[in-house]
């Protein structure tokens, strides 16, 4: 039998050895939480700005686990059908015909049975069942509104789901459950009160140039420490989306793929929409020539 999350993840210490060698650099902070998530039932709810490794903290963690990844991603207007359940009805109308054709008649109950019912990613992770929990990935929960939110809590407060013809389902191995916040829009004190929480800053210049050395370990040389170092350095403009480690690896991959060596003035300018997402963002830093000299 596959062993359990305690045996697989001993330890803080391990943890972040084992995330390590998937490349993914977790200080210690950070490892603390999601070491906590695996301990606890208790969901950890993870917040920083865009591009810092929150969603990709997730999914290592269900790599190191060896155990899937169910991810729910929010959106303003998401319902409890996209993200519970919602019933089969086509095969349900197939059944009633099929019942017609030979002459029976099928009762309602019969219609509402776990045949025909569609999983999705929140019944899918309170029904894994094990030895290790599912790690269940709620994705941007600040673009849902209150009223999800407080659909939520059953499941993030006792690991079960209710379905009204069925009654409620109970993990037998509750779900790692992970919310993340891009703090679009603050959320309930309900939820917060539910969850163990952690903010991931930007990683300091080193560590973000080791993180693309390795998600990018073709790229030139120098290009690693010179774009942490501009990633850095560009942080410190006023930039409506500033770029975050999501986009020093995009702009590492972005310079590999030209056969740029070096981040110079003129890699620079093939390459800044790898980095730069607002029009506004990209006059303004080309109208900036001391940045990139600075940040060498």
């Amino acid at each position: 039998m596959t062993e359990s999350a305690d045996v697989a993840v001993p330890t803080v210490a391990a943890l972040i050895g084992g995330l390590d060698g998937l490349d993914y650099l977790a200080d210690e902070g950070l490892a603390t939480a999601l070491f906590c998530a695996t301990r606890l039932a208790q969901p950890q709810l993870l917040e920083g700005e865009a591009g810092v490794g929150k969603t990709t903290a997730a999914v290592a963690l269900a790599a190191l686990l060896d155990t899937p990844l169910l991810r729910l991603q929010c959106y303003e207007g998401i319902d409890a059908a996209e993200a519970l359940y919602e019933w089969n009805y086509p095969r349900q109308l197939l059944a009633i015909r099929s019942a017609e054709a030979s002459g029976e008649r099928l009762a309602a109950q019969d219609l509402f049975t776990p045949e025909f019912l569609l999983p999705r990613p929140l019944l899918h992770a309170v029904q894994h069942p094990g030895p290790r929990p599912a790690v269940l990935l709620v994705d941007e929960v600040d673009r849902a509104d209150d009223e999800f939110e407080a659909f939520l809590f059953e499941v993030l407060a006792e690991s079960a789901v209710t379905i009204p013809e069925l009654g409620t389902i109970r993990a037998a191995v509750p779900p790692v459950v992970l919310l993340t916040s891009n703090r679009t829009r603050d959320l309930s004190d309900a939820l917060k009160r539910r969850c163990i929480y952690h903010w991931i800053e930007h990683p300091p210049v080193a560590r973000v140039a080791e993180i693309v050395r390795r998600r990018v370990p073709a790229s030139a040389t120098p290009l690693p420490v010179q774009i942490a170092v501009a990633i850095a350095r560009l942080r410190e403009l006023e930039l409506q989306k500033p770029p975050g480690v999501a986009e020093a690896i995009g702009w590492a991959r972005a310079c590999h793929l030209l056969g740029l060596p070096a981040l110079d003035e003129s890699a620079v300018s093939a390459t800044l929409g790898s980095v730069l997402k607002y029009r506004e963002d990209l006059e303004l830093v080309r109208g900036r020539s001391d940045w990139l000299r600075a940040a060498g």
